[in-house]
């Protein structure tokens, strides 16, 4: 090659470099985030399935059965940003599967218990895009159990 030639393409390797590694560390993000996106979605599974558990031996409405769900009692507090009480719903189920309106009224009619985590939205990192996940609703149902209303003694809150 001619010097002249040699030397308009010095630094050429670098520019190409450069535009090759923002792909690739896009790409790179991208996997990683997919990944923790699908851990954020089972935890939210585990957070329903945890609270339902919950709702299903304490007395209704009790405040642990929200701080079950929001996996507030993680080692290190709540893992997931954005998840509070007002994304929790908990629902009691006659033997038919209908919501009861009060369900402390009707406490001989409840069945089942449901929880779900409604409207949750997961914030990707990627550099250069800004993404979010609307995941969908998780609902856990379960047969009643005590309630909270032991054999014998008072009632304890959980």
């Amino acid at each position: 090659m001619r010097p002249a030639l040699l030397h308009r393409q010095k630094g050429l390797t670098s520019v190409e470099f450069s535009i090759v590694a923002v792909a690739m560390f896009i790409v790179l993000f991208a996997a990683i985030e997919m990944g923790r996106a699908l851990f954020v979605m089972n935890l939210l599974s585990e957070a329903t399935r945890r609270a339902v558990r919950v709702a299903a031996v304490c007395p209704i409405n009790d405040p642990a059965i929200v701080q079950a769900a929001t996996l507030a009692d993680a080692p290190g507090g709540a893992p997931l940003n954005g998840l509070d009480a007002s994304r929790i719903s908990v629902v009691y189920l006659n033997r038919n599967g209908n919501v009861l309106a009060n369900p402390a009224g009707n406490f001989g009619q409840i069945r089942y218990v449901r929880v779900s985590v409604n409207g949750y939205v997961h914030d990707m990192i990627v550099p250069l895009l800004n993404l979010s996940i609307a995941a969908p609703d998780f609902a856990a149902t379960l047969p009643r159990e005590s309630l909270g209303i032991p054999r014998e003694g008072a009632v304890v809150p959980c």
